[in-house]
């Protein structure tokens, strides 16, 4: 790709006098996108070495009628099996499927009295997935951020740290790195935000309406996990879009477009498989909500101070900070801001030597 010629793509050099070669030193050199990627591939290979464990959907299939709740367990983790359900699609058609579940037992004896289904999950999986009954109904709040650094397979994690390669340094350069940490979390927790609101809205009208299809909305399971990095890149994505528009970059490898060519047409995309209720939906929402996001932040990215409020006073762009008499901080940030609409409205190359210069600095600050 075309990226890595502009001023702004390219790796910094390290500070005079500053950090060391090795050791922790060297850990603090890494960009916020670099250790995204890195805690991303740790999770997945760390998990592959874990126990794999079971997340019950809540739907059961009772042998035994009239049995109290409370004499039930699950059975032992050998006993599985796949049973037929029945269910009654949006648009009126009743199919039947089979699905994984494990033995439930009367409590004190080995008698199965019914079938619980559940999803096999990797360990750290089944702790952070995100899905609207456990991170929504069930107050698992963290679900919102932990998903976003889970994978299903090798290659949902290798074209989505792709993706974060080529495109999340431009966008930590822009904004800094503290700015760009909280703008890729929020991004990511907003495709969660419209994975849910689409999810619940389905699951409610199917509820109260039946089985009538409504273009846009999720009918899925409520306990239908969402993984993945791709709602904080498909916001990266449209970021870079507006930082650098007319980028050439090569689709699939081959084919060289604009990037806001290629961000908006993924997003077309998206916005057509969601409506059209094609495989992945509820991925295609996460994706959604991530691009809407990243669109909104990037513009307005003062919107992010407040997220970082958290981090205290040691970040320069909070409101914090600047509280503490640090008077000197409005005004760089208002330089920044100001040299950032002229890399917009007229290119990188228009900025002078002091500008640039002070750009550099405020993301090492950032």
């Amino acid at each position: 790709m075309s990226l890595y010629d502009r001023d702004y793509i390219r790796e910094r050099e390290p500070r005079r006098g500053g950090y060391g070669s090795g050791g922790l030193s060297g850990l603090r050199m890494l960009s916020v996108n670099t250790w995204l990627i890195a805690i991303c591939v740790a999770v997945f290979v760390i998990d592959g070495f874990l126990p794999m464990r079971d997340v019950e959907t809540g739907r059961r299939l009772m042998l035994v009628p009239n049995i109290p709740a409370e004499m039930v367990e699950m059975g032992p983790s050998q006993q599985y099996q796949y049973i037929p359900i029945q269910e009654k699609l949006p648009n009126g058609k009743v199919v039947q499927r089979h699905v994984q579940a494990r033995a439930l037992v009367e409590k004190g004896t080995t008698t199965t009295v019914g079938w619980a289904e559940v999803y096999r999950m990797r360990c750290l999986e089944s702790i952070f997935h995100f899905s609207t009954k456990l991170g929504f109904l069930g107050f698992e709040w963290w679900r919102f951020v932990g998903f976003q650094f889970l994978h299903a397979n090798v290659s949902h994690l290798f074209f989505n740290m792709l993706g974060l390669f080529f495109f999340g340094p431009m966008v930590e350069q822009y904004l800094g790195s503290k700015r760009y940490l909280a703008f890729y979390l929020l991004c990511g927790m907003c495709g969660a935000f419209l994975y849910l609101l689409l999810n619940l809205t389905g699951y409610i009208a199917m509820l109260q309406f039946g089985a009538v299809r409504i273009p846009g909305l999720l009918f899925s399971d409520p306990s239908t996990p969402l993984v993945g990095a791709s709602a904080g890149i498909f916001g990266v994505l449209m970021a870079g879009a507006y930082i650098a528009p007319r980028t050439v970059v090569l689709l699939m490898f081959v084919i060289p477009m604009q990037l806001r060519t290629v961000a908006y047409a993924l997003l077309a995309l998206a916005l057509f498989n969601l409506m059209a209720g094609g495989h992945n939906a509820g991925g295609e929402a996460g994706h959604i909500g991530g691009a809407l996001a990243g669109y909104y932040f990037i513009r307005r990215p003062y919107h992010l101070h407040g997220f970082l409020d958290l981090l205290g006073r040691a970040d320069p762009t909070s409101h914090h900070y600047r509280k503490k008499g640090r008077g000197g901080a409005a005004k760089r940030i208002a330089e920044v801001d100001r040299i950032l609409d002229k890399i917009r409205m007229d290119g990188v190359q228009s900025l002078t030597e002091s500008e640039k210069r002070t750009l550099q600095q405020a993301s090492r600050r950032g």
